[in-house]
């Protein structure tokens, strides 16, 4: 575990170096374009190698989607003047500690709101307000895990950990907003908006889960694919094309996370699994303009349909390469031997 925080303080002082080089290099003196990109190519390097220094499985994950993935994203769409860390229109550029925290940390301002610095009256900023409720949820299936899962049937498992893993995602996005949040005073996007409640795909994947990867792909593969294809085949067919790459983009961003966390050949189960829902919303789209003003169902069963085909497909092809390499116990594992050591601290300053 000592090797394991040393490596970890590695990669937070790596990550941190570059994003220096990156606020004061390409932002200050070169201008954007392709010689910009090109000054962030090591960057891009560094950011790829990172997960690979650590062997634990929470901090490898994290690591990748954080740093390898949205970061990278970030700095590629920064490249060019665009994203989350160009300050919208008539905003002063983000200062050194803001763009650190917008790079390596899940966190989007909000583009309707003017700078801190212009504002009369700040309201502070707030965590979802289900936050805790999410905290003391997860943390109840982490103390209960060990004793409960082995009477449970193999889908009632997956069930389970579909449930676990919504919650920390969630947890882990919205306490990242919440932190940069306090600190920087900043009114920040949310990390999602209650996805359970979902009336279709689009619904789910374009307006409920997971919103910052959603607009980072967005901009960095569904916008492009959309606008280059639009002179090739026309709008009609640029439109399914470009979701369909978004989508496959994300199921390849996802194989390698995986990857780093269990180091074995990918089986693109994941990949499979993000094309296949990518076709079913292009499927979706086209079904709702053939029926629009006709007929349409109610929204408990088109939450319920919605749900069912995330979850059931969620334990057809994205879990399974996690539990065949065990990585999903040793998630679990991690967040025990982390929730005993903070009962162990709060036991023994309880007791002094």
């Amino acid at each position: 575990m000592e090797e394991e925080i040393k490596n970890l303080i590695k990669v937070c002082l790596m990550v941190l170096a570059s994003l220096l080089y990156s606020y004061f290099i390409p932002n200050k003196l070169i201008s954007k374009g392709k010689l910009r990109l090109l000054s962030l190519l090591p960057i891009y390097y560094i950011f790829t190698i990172l997960p690979l220094y650590l062997s634990t499985a929470v901090p490898t994950a994290l690591t990748a989607v954080f740093i390898t993935w949205l970061g990278s994203f970030k700095l590629l769409l920064f490249a060019f003047d665009q994203g989350p860390l160009i300050p919208s229109n008539h905003d002063p550029p983000l200062s050194l500690t803001q763009f650190i925290s917008i790079a390596c940390l899940p966190v989007k301002i909000k583009q309707n709101q003017k700078h801190p610095s212009h504002q009369t009256h700040k309201s502070p900023p707030k965590l979802p307000l289900n936050w805790p409720t999410k905290v003391v949820l997860f943390g109840l299936l982490i103390g209960v895990h060990g004793n409960v899962i082995q009477h449970l049937h193999p889908k009632m498992v997956l069930i389970v950990h579909c449930v676990m893993l919504y919650l920390f995602v969630d947890i882990i996005f919205g306490g990242g907003i919440g932190l940069v949040g306090l600190v920087l005073g900043m009114e920040l996007e949310p990390p999602s908006d209650e996805p359970y409640l979902s009336t279709s795909l689009q619904d789910f994947w374009g307006r409920r889960w997971n919103l910052m990867v959603t607009n980072l792909l967005r901009h960095t593969i569904y916008n492009p694919v959309r606008v280059f294809l639009e002179f090739q085949v026309g709008q009609q067919w640029a439109t399914p094309v470009a979701v369909l790459a978004a989508f496959l983009v994300s199921g390849l961003m996802h194989e390698l996370l995986f990857y780093y966390v269990i180091r074995a050949t990918p089986t693109w189960e994941m990949t499979w699994y993000f094309v296949l829902h990518g076709a079913c919303l292009v499927v979706e789209n086209v079904m709702r303009k053939l029926v629009v003003g006709r007929w349409h169902l109610h929204r408990a069963v088109s939450c319920l349909l919605t749900v069912g085909f995330v979850v059931a497909t969620t334990e057809w092809l994205f879990f399974p390469p996690l539990v065949r390499s065990g990585a999903d116990l040793r998630a679990v594992e991690e967040f025990e031997m982390l929730i005993n050591f903070v009962k162990e601290r709060c036991q023994s300053l309880y007791g002094n």
